[in-house]
């Protein structure tokens, strides 16, 4: 028999979670079980392959800790990777154990969430432990504590082993009934290629650039560049306010113009122009439409980049002098 352990914490040396994963390892090595721990936070550039490895395990444990606020991202990452990559005909015959430790609330509903999320890729879920740790060294002496995480552990043994079935739930008839979502109708072979082709930085990198040139491309076969090449300088010239003892170079990148725009300000000096600039002091990239909205008094610089419509690199306190220079309100 073989148990996956798959951790969703941050590793920490208090982590109550990690001496019960010590405690309940060291039980199922005794009852001559293989056992393999995957910590998340070590392959959080390759999670989407990590389903992978559950091919020839016959159970598994899901095991996190809730820090502030629920299952956190390492393991919510890892179910995502089940339901869009992991092999679903594995998976109906895996069975799982939740694991979740609190050192503030929602140990139940992080025991929870992990349960129904397996029930409804089509897993088998065990009795899983949870439980509130206020001081580890209190938790780890208490013998009593420990005898329930030992009986977990053999639970888990004698459920897999007698393949112990359990009741129809709802979460499966929903599932059957009216879930809808769409899912890559690919082989476990094609999941895991898919899965390895999403880890790979370098192969999505690439791939978003082909898109960005051919959507590029087809714009400019369609005729979509409906800005003049003059489209916003006015708009800056005739709401400039010079700052004395103030220079910078700002480089806009905005989506469905051929070139970026280029804005130098030197105390009451402006220069505008269409084209790639050196030494640039900040880089902001923006569609038009957010940059037509600045114009016309609609939005700031300031709030188009704290709601995210507007991105920007560079010097910050000269970001938000862009404000104060052009007044379009």
């Amino acid at each position: 028999m073989k148990i996956n352990i798959y951790y969703g914490g941050r590793g920490l040396l208090d982590d109550p979670t990690l001496y019960v994963l010590n405690k309940m390892e060291e039980v199922l090595k005794e009852l001559r079980v293989t056992v393999e721990r995957i910590n998340i936070y070590e392959h959080k550039n390759e999670i989407a392959t990590l389903p992978q490895t559950m091919k020839d395990a016959d159970g598994i444990i899901l095991a996190t800790t809730v820090e502030w606020l629920g299952i956190g991202g390492y393991m919510q990452q890892f179910l995502d990777a089940c339901w869009l990559y992991g092999d679903k005909e594995k998976i109906k015959v895996t069975y799982m154990q939740p694991i979740v430790m609190s050192t503030t609330y929602g140990e139940r509903e992080g025991e929870m969430t992990l349960a129904n999320a397996w029930e409804i890729l089509g897993g088998l879920p065990c009795a899983g432990l949870c439980g509130y740790v206020e001081d580890l060294v209190t938790f780890e002496m208490n013998e009593d504590y420990t005898v329930i995480i030992e009986k977990k552990a053999e639970n888990l043994y004698r459920t897999i082993s007698q393949k112990i079935k359990n009741l129809p739930t709802s979460n499966q008839a929903v599932k059957r009934s009216i879930s809808r979502t769409p899912q890559l109708e690919l082989t476990p072979q094609e999941s895991e290629q898919l899965s390895k082709y999403v880890s790979d930085d370098s192969y999505v990198k690439k791939q978003k650039e082909d898109i960005e040139e051919l959507a590029s491309m087809f714009k400019d076969m369609l005729g979509k560049n409906p800005q003049p090449q003059d489209a916003f300088m006015k708009d800056f010239q005739r709401h400039f306010t010079p700052q004395q003892d103030f220079a910078a170079r700002y480089l806009f990148m905005i989506d469905g113009m051929k070139e970026p725009l280029f804005i130098s300000v030197k105390d009451d000096k402006l220069e505008i122009s269409y084209g790639k600039q050196e030494n640039i002091d900040v880089i902001a990239k923006l569609s038009d439409q957010v940059l037509e909205s600045i114009v016309e008094g609609r939005m700031t610089f300031q709030r188009a980049f704290m709601t995210g419509e507007m991105t920007a690199k560079g010097n910050f306190k000269t970001l938000r002098m862009l404000d104060t220079m052009f007044n379009f309100v």
